[in-house]
């Protein structure tokens, strides 16, 4: 079989184009695959009509290499005049429009890009640090074209960090799929309306439950773009705890304090026994704890109060669940401890969503284990360069999108 022959199968080359030439070049290690159109009516590539002939551009693209040689192809593009879109490039089959790589090439790299940084793929196929970030970017834009028009029915809602300080994106999580629906820059109510603004009105009415923890700026964008958003919108079982937990220790922090000015240490080391779930502990741990748990200490009391508060999110009732919450709310305010009672009159004010996230029997650990994730792709890549970057990973890498270009064959 003539190489002509060969690299026309390996690539795919069919009529009208057609391999004429290659060239090998072992001093650059390099082979050059020669490629021609072989004449024939030639089309728009953006609205199909056939057009005349204007001329030809000399092109090159990577492909995969040959036997450890960089590969090329190398092709006089025909290009066409049309009335409606003026000069353009006609398609070739081998590569997506606008790249330099072909579309085997570029599946490889996506490949590499699963598993590994944009610095560390670049290394690998000797190529710049934007080559591969130009090849992230065109998936994304593909994958993002390619999906199917959004139909979800229960999302979470949070925030993520993007570097130190207060520098946020959010991210909408389809708890469902299990993968990442939209990310916007910050957490401002235009940050989550930006979501809402691509979905229909059907859509929209679809969503049975919106979890979130109690950031204004969230429900505020979801009162103005759902309708009857009160009963739908939940907050999050985790976030609840949290609030609970600080509070916690904050009680703990203040005792603590006056008990060492009597000369009293016994609570010295214990921040993290107040936080975990005894299911956590071990036998030894849990019979240390026991004798703090026991005692009159207000951290004990504050403490009860958030086993309490775990207990209360199995109600089926929103009857029952609201008589549960409400003793606990009353619990917490008759309790003389200051951050107790700042956190019953902040869980008070929210009891509706607590109770919708109780009766809906949703929580964001879908969001947190997402975020989990998010954390991963931003270690992996040592930071971004900027959010667009940030953004364009985790749709990669989190987004459940078909990324490979047209026509591959794996």
């Amino acid at each position: 079989m003539k190489d002509t022959q060969l690299y026309s199968q390996i690539l795919g080359i069919e009529k009208p184009w057609k391999v004429t030439d290659v060239k090998v070049s072992l001093p650059e290690d390099e082979v050059e695959v020669i490629v021609e159109h072989g004449g024939g009516k030639l089309s728009c590539p953006k609205c199909g009509k056939t057009c005349p002939g204007y001329d030809k551009r000399k092109r090159r693209w990577r492909h995969l290499d040959t036997c450890q040689l960089k590969t090329l192809l190398v092709a006089d593009v025909p290009r066409v005049e049309c009335t409606e879109h003026g000069v353009v490039n006609v398609s070739v089959p081998w590569a997506a429009p606008g790249s330099g790589f072909t579309a085997m090439f570029e599946a490889l790299v996506i490949d590499w890009l699963q598993v590994a940084s944009i610095s560390a793929v670049a290394d690998r196929m000797k190529l710049s640090w934007n080559a591969v970030d130009g090849i992230m970017q065109r998936a994304v834009k593909r994958g993002l074209s390619r999906r199917e028009a959004l139909s979800p029915t229960r999302i979470s809602v949070d925030e993520t960090a993007y570097s130190k300080g207060h520098d946020y994106i959010t991210v909408v999580t389809d708890q469902v799929q299990g993968v990442v629906l939209h990310v916007a820059d910050d957490r401002k109510t235009n940050s989550l309306a930006e979501f809402y603004a691509l979905l229909s009105e059907e859509q929209k009415a679809g969503i049975e439950s919106v979890c979130m923890d109690m950031w204004p700026a969230y429900i505020r964008a979801t009162r103005e773009a759902l309708n009857d958003a009160d009963s739908r919108i939940a907050f999050d079982r985790f976030h609840v705890a949290q609030y609970l937990g600080k509070a916690v220790d904050q009680v703990r922090k203040q005792e603590h304090r006056q008990l060492l000015g009597q000369g009293d240490d016994r609570m010295k080391g214990s921040k993290y026994q107040w936080l975990r779930n005894r299911r956590n502990m071990s036998r030894r741990q849990q019979l240390d704890f026991s004798v703090l748990r026991q005692s009159t200490l207000k951290t004990a009391r504050a403490w009860s109060i958030k086993e309490f508060a775990s207990q209360l999110w199995d109600y089926r009732s929103r009857t029952w669940a609201e008589k549960g919450w409400k003793r606990l709310l009353g619990w917490m305010a008759r309790s003389r401890l200051k951050p107790m009672q700042q956190t019953g009159k902040t869980l008070g004010t929210h009891l509706w969503g607590i109770l919708n996230a109780v009766i809906l029997g949703v929580d964001n650990s879908h969001a947190e284990s997402m975020n989990s994730r998010i954390k991963t792709v931003k270690v992996r890549a040592r930071g971004f360069r900027n959010k667009q970057r940030f953004r364009n990973a985790i749709y990669f890498h989190l987004g459940g999108l078909h990324l490979y270009p047209d026509g591959i064959r794996f």
